[in-house]
């Protein structure tokens, strides 16, 4: 009777015993799994932009190109022709250079990256405003035969006289631009080049003058035969807040045998930047 009672007894001390021991493995598994589940969450969400959102991120550069702002320039003409006109008409459209200018108002401004990984090569495009004046000799403006062709008018008044030519086209620039970085990407040196497209919106002649001492002004509106629509080649170039440009007009000013030969030069640089 005594052996079975310390038997069972020994039972019951080594069950309690085996109790904690059964508990801190299964707090163990447990463990295991949470820390196992834990470490497949982190990968889940790791992303690799944010390894590189300390340095330079080529998922989060775009290409952004030059184009919007405004321009200020001088105009002239090359390539001049005056056959079928008489000997004493001259060099009637001469003008003067640093009072001939162009005002480029560029109001919309579209890039396109043509890089996967990188963003120092792409297309600029937009639509800017070209207001364009041509200073001509004091005495001399330009009027429009019947005929449409375009004819020298001397006017002779008091001093201080004044005489321009003037016009409006809308531009739309299709250009390529390069880039090259400059201090670890802080500054870029860009040059762009390409065509451009103008489509005619309004021109005019002016001429002031003084008649018995007051200042007087006679504008006639008119296309003066002007080419409806122009092409022709434009260059930017700059670095920071320096920024150049020129435009070459590649048909000639005027139509077909309506004019002179001769085509619009500009050059000049940029005003203000968008």
């Amino acid at each position: 009777m005594e052996s079975y009672k310390n038997i069972t007894i020994k039972l019951i001390i080594g069950f309690l015993i085996l109790i904690p021991v059964f508990e801190g493995s299964s707090q163990g598994s447990d463990t295991i799994i949470s820390s196992t589940t834990g470490r497949q969450k982190s990968l889940n969400v790791t992303d690799i932009k944010d390894i590189t959102k300390d340095g330079f991120n080529f998922w989060q550069d775009e290409f952004n190109g030059h184009f919007a702002g405004i321009d200020f320039g001088f105009n002239t003409f090359l390539n001049k022709s005056y056959s079928g006109y008489a000997p004493e008409f001259g060099d009637f459209m001469k003008n003067d250079f640093f009072r001939s200018n162009s005002l480029f108002i560029n109001i919309i401004h579209q890039s396109i990256g043509l890089q996967h990984n990188q963003n120092t090569i792409g297309l600029v495009t937009g639509i800017g405003l070209q207001l364009q004046s041509f200073r001509l000799n004091q005495n001399t403006t330009i009027e429009e035969a019947r005929n449409g062709r375009i004819f020298p008018n001397t006017l002779i008044f008091e001093d201080n006289q004044k005489s321009k030519f003037s016009s409006a086209y809308l531009i739309v620039p299709l250009l390529t631009e390069f880039q090259i970085p400059i201090k670890n990407y802080a500054n870029r040196f860009y040059i762009s080049g390409g065509i451009y497209g103008g489509f005619w919106l309004h021109s005019h002649t002016k001429i002031k003058y003084r008649k018995e001492g007051q200042k007087e002004k006679l504008k006639t509106p008119d296309d003066f035969s002007l080419s409806k629509f122009k092409t022709g080649i434009m260059v930017r170039m700059g670095y920071r807040w320096i920024n150049l440009f020129a435009t070459y007009e590649l048909n000639p000013f005027f139509k077909d045998n309506l004019g002179p030969e001769i085509n619009s030069f500009t050059v000049g640089f940029t005003l203000l930047s968008f």
